[in-house]
């Protein structure tokens, strides 16, 4: 399975609580529209850095890293890239 599709079924089955993908966009501000919150910030990282095996460091826990499907998945992309995965 994908990266962004594994994203995208953690984001709803552990804060949406449904498997309908109709009710997340690749797009969608997981912050601006309340999806998310600091917890679930928290919640997110430990979940990209065990299932994809990167390090998230302070520095990148930034809107731009964190806050869509797309900009999680090209995160993960990034860091596994510069990790040589």
């Amino acid at each position: 399975m994908a990266a962004e599709q594994k994203i995208r079924d953690y984001i709803l089955q552990n804060f949406l609580f449904s498997q309908d993908q109709s009710l997340l966009n690749s797009t969608d501000s997981l912050l601006a529209k309340g999806i998310i919150d600091s917890t679930g910030v928290m919640e997110m990282i430990t979940f990209l850095q065990e299932e994809f095996g990167i390090t998230v460091e302070d520095s990148e826990m930034v809107p731009e890293n964190l806050d869509s499907v797309n900009r999680i998945s090209a995160f993960v992309a990034r860091k596994q890239a510069a990790a040589g995965a």
